[in-house]
């Protein structure tokens, strides 16, 4: 891996962003590009929502009228990204976070919102890479494994294992 340039935005006013988050953030998209051997320089953007905003989202890309944690969209399908052709990066997508979301499950799940937002980077950048739980099965093991890597990696390591949700169950 080259270069990864992170462009971080907020368009929320709803939580104060922590000092260090952004950073985090950079390390978190470096640390799974890194576990999955990622060649070349690569660009993500990362964009921090309200729960009204990832609604409007969920309800336009995927006909869900609900907000929603994290929304991604990626640029590259099987590998192939589009180019930065000022920068030569491969382009790999959007990461929308809701982080009225966010603070909600770091209460429920009984950790900090530093660990949830990570959480969510990492779930996001493995969908921007290919990685997808939606079927369940082993595809959802695998990339909880990896997001649970991540977060080792991070020093941010589950204190308690996750609550599973209703649907989960299925």
């Amino acid at each position: 891996m080259d270069k990864i340039r992170v462009i971080i935005e907020n368009k929320q006013k709803a939580v104060k962003i922590p000092t260090g988050l952004r950073m985090l953030i950079r390390r978190c998209c470096n640390a799974v590009l890194t576990m999955e051997k990622f060649q070349g320089s690569a660009e993500i953007s990362v964009t921090f929502v309200d729960n009204n905003q990832i609604q409007e989202l969920n309800k336009q890309y995927r006909q869900k009228d609900t907000p929603t944690d994290v929304l991604s969209f990626p640029m590259g399908e099987n590998g192939v990204y589009d180019i930065d052709h000022t920068t030569g990066a491969k382009i790999l997508g959007d990461v929308v976070i809701s982080m009225e979301t966010a603070v909600e499950q770091a209460r429920r799940y009984g950790h900090s919102l530093e660990r949830e937002v990570a959480y969510l980077t990492a779930h996001s950048v493995l969908h921007l890479l290919g990685y997808n739980h939606e079927e369940g099965g082993l595809a959802r093991v695998r990339m909880r494994e990896k997001e649970e890597l991540v977060m080792a990696e991070l020093g941010l390591p589950s204190s308690s294992s996750y609550v599973l949700e209703n649907e989960d169950l299925k």
